[in-house]
């Protein structure tokens, strides 16, 4: 199964207070590989941003009024999403505004058992610091050159390796098995296999042969 990296720009800080999400994107990974599926929305929340919004994330009321509503876009993301486990940081922010969203448009919400948040790891791993993706970010040297404003695609982005550092794994790269499928220029797909080839006893009793006679040898 897929993981989803999410996160969320919003008008303010609480849905309570009638704030909207202006911003929404995903990132599929598999075993925090890049799969290259991206869901990102820009969205009109149907009322003005306040100017400390603004500052954050610099979408402006008028930019965003002739956006998509998010009735227009829910379920695109329910289908991105479809179950798959979801990587979020603080958690407790984004899902409420998400599920109140949903709720409006008579959507189901979304499982909160299929939810991790690396706020609450990094918590766990490091209380009583700062775990704010800035500062996990600064934590492991991760680069923070890109990020003038919040957005929420490359908010994903940093998160991915914030998670990776969170636990303790290497960076994933592309594993190999020992058949391969690549397409050629022609788009034709060309099968590889990995064909293990066993050394002959007179090549081995060679081989020993050569390695005493170089071990005498002094190179210093």
């Amino acid at each position: 199964m897929s993981e989803i990296f999410l996160d969320i720009e919003t008008t303010g800080l609480s849905f309570k207070d009638s704030h909207r999400i202006v911003e929404i994107a995903c990132i599929e990974t598999n075993e925090l590989i890049p799969t290259k599926r991206v869901f990102h929305k820009i969205i009109n929340p149907e009322r003005n941003v306040p100017e400390e919004a603004f500052k954050i994330h610099g979408f402006s009321t008028n930019f965003l009024k002739d956006k998509p509503k998010f009735k227009e876009i829910a379920d695109e993301l329910i289908d991105f999403i479809n179950g798959n486990d979801l990587i979020i940081h603080n958690a407790s922010f984004d899902i409420p505004f998400i599920n109140h969203e949903l709720k409006l448009h008579k959507k189901d919400v979304i499982n909160k058992n299929k939810i991790v948040d690396t706020l609450e790891l990094a918590r766990s791993k490091y209380p009583g610091m700062s775990n704010s993706l800035d500062a996990l970010c600064k934590r492991f040297n991760i680069d923070l050159s890109r990020r003038v404003k919040h957005n929420a695609v490359l908010d994903c982005e940093l998160l991915r390796e914030v998670y990776i550092n969170l636990l303790d794994v290497k960076e994933p790269k592309l594993s190999f098995n020992s058949k391969v499928e690549s397409k050629s220029s022609h788009g034709k797909i060309l099968n590889y296999s990995k064909k293990i080839v066993k050394p002959s006893e007179e090549e081995l009793k060679n081989h020993n042969i050569f390695l005493k006679s170089e071990l005498k040898k002094n190179y210093f």
